[in-house]
């Protein structure tokens, strides 16, 4: 039989000199983490990263729900790569695995048919005036940190550790199926061993879960998700995978999509609401962080600049097991140094 090396699953990931782009629904969902990306990749890592502000959607929702047509979405992305080139970069880092994935297709698309590459560039030229080159190397931020992770670790204040058993925190990852699953070979590890997260969590002292429904899609499935109709499908599939990792008891789930994310911390609302059900012991529901977001509360980032009061699934007794110290006066205190109104607590998931 022939061997396999590990090697052969590795990716190249560029070490230095980012455009950064941002996500338009991580912005909405979890707009800490971006700025907690940024904030590491400045301030610990010493990297050179570009935040283009005039940055737009790729178009992805719409083009997988079949909105937005092909040539519209080549348009878009070469619009991207345009804002790139007239900045002198020629690394790519897209914030949404969604985009990745975009991304990633395009370019696969243009190298095998040259024609809608050229007729690309008329398009873009046309409406706006610009020109653009394809990225020397497209990569997603959790590639990045994947690969700065033991640097990282130089600087971090806590570990993925019990402080009161001494034992790894016990960690489900969960990988965006737009990461590698469109796409095997852009992928840490392809779609066979994804370890983009799992890197993290061993070099940070946790303990990787595996559990039959581990790549189970996280139920957002987009047009599943955008026809009312179509939800029960949804929470039916994230349910499938809580109800799997349930008996391996979980202490929190990261994410490297905006979408996996949202859904699989909505969705134990919703479930805990239908059904008066959570899939912990004590009844608060699993966290789900971003990868930023475990990061950043691992070097002593502040958990409500990281925007953690904003999921619906609280995150003190996780940050309690790890020894974080938070101030809770401070959890809705506005950008103006007021305190906001606390949202309406849960009728079923404690907080």
């Amino acid at each position: 039989m022939e061997k396999r090396y590990w090697n052969e699953y590795q990716k190249e990931i560029a070490d230095d000199h980012y455009f950064y782009e941002r996500s338009c629904i991580r912005q909405t969902f979890f707009p800490g983490s971006e700025a907690a990306f940024l904030r590491m990749m400045r301030e610990v890592l010493h990297k050179d990263i570009y935040d283009e502000e005039n940055a737009h959607t790729c178009t992805g929702i719409g083009y997988h729900s079949d909105f937005v047509p092909l040539e519209t979405t080549m348009t878009v992305v070469a619009r991207l790569f345009a804002l790139m080139t007239a900045k002198g970069y020629t690394n790519y880092v897209p914030s949404c695995v969604t985009s990745f994935g975009i991304f990633s297709e395009m370019v696969e698309m243009w190298e095998h048919h040259p024609e809608l590459l050229e007729k690309t560039r008329e398009n873009l030229y046309k409406a706006t005036g610009r020109e653009f080159k394809i990225p020397e190397n497209i990569a997603h931020p959790s590639d990045i940190i994947y690969k700065n992770r033991e640097e990282l670790k130089k600087s971090m204040k806590y570990q993925l550790v019990n402080r009161f058993t001494g034992k790894p925190l016990r960690v489900v990852e969960h990988v965006g199926c737009h990461y590698a699953k469109i796409f095997p070979e852009k992928g840490v590890g392809k779609s066979e061993f994804p370890y983009v997260l799992a890197g993290m969590i061993e070099s940070w002292g946790g303990e990787v879960l595996d559990y039959p429904e581990r790549r189970h899609c996280c139920g957002f499935g987009f047009r599943h998700y955008l026809l009312q109709e179509n939800r029960g499908y949804s929470v039916a599939n994230t349910k499938k995978k809580f109800e799997s990792m349930e008996p391996y008891e979980p202490d929190f789930i990261v994410t490297n999509c905006p979408g996996c994310a949202m859904f699989m911390d909505k969705w134990q609302y919703t479930i805990a609401e239908m059904e008066n059900k959570t899939f912990d012991k004590d009844g608060y529901g699993i966290p789900v962080l971003t990868y930023e977001e475990m990061a950043g509360l691992l070097l002593g980032y502040d958990p409500w600049q990281l925007g953690l009061q904003l999921h619906q699934v609280q995150s003190e007794n996780l940050m309690n097991k790890i020894g974080i110290k938070y101030n809770p006066d401070e959890k809705y205190c506005g950008v103006d140094g007021k305190i906001l109104p606390s949202p309406e607590k849960p009728r079923v998931l404690k907080q």
